[in-house]
């Protein structure tokens, strides 16, 4: 009975680590494409940072991302259509997660 309440303390273990890298891919996800989106708005430096969290405050009003898409898209206008916002958001999610594999 040990070594099956060992295995299941390692799976609860590993699904927790898997979330915590998932949510930290996300937030990085998200600090990029707010300065993305304020480089397009022309903001810079401790504006640019600023406009960054409120993006990655933005994704904790729903689940999924579409929240961060509205916010973008409301914010950007015709600065970038929903398929450019999409296609940096999937770039820049790859990026993040490349970033936390290599420590």
């Amino acid at each position: 009975m040990n070594t099956f309440n060992d295995r299941e303390r390692a799976f609860e273990n590993k699904y927790a680590h898997d979330q915590e890298m998932i949510f930290k891919a996300v937030a990085r996800r998200n600090r990029k494409l707010g300065l993305w989106a304020a480089g397009l708005l022309g903001k810079t430096g401790e504006a640019a940072e600023s406009y960054a969290l409120e993006v990655i405050r933005a994704d904790f009003e729903e689940a999924g991302h579409e929240d961060v898409v509205r916010k973008l898209k409301a914010d950007l206008g015709d600065l970038a259509d929903d398929a450019t916002i999409r296609a940096r958001m999937e770039d820049f999610l790859s990026e993040a997660k490349a970033e936390l594999a290599d420590g």
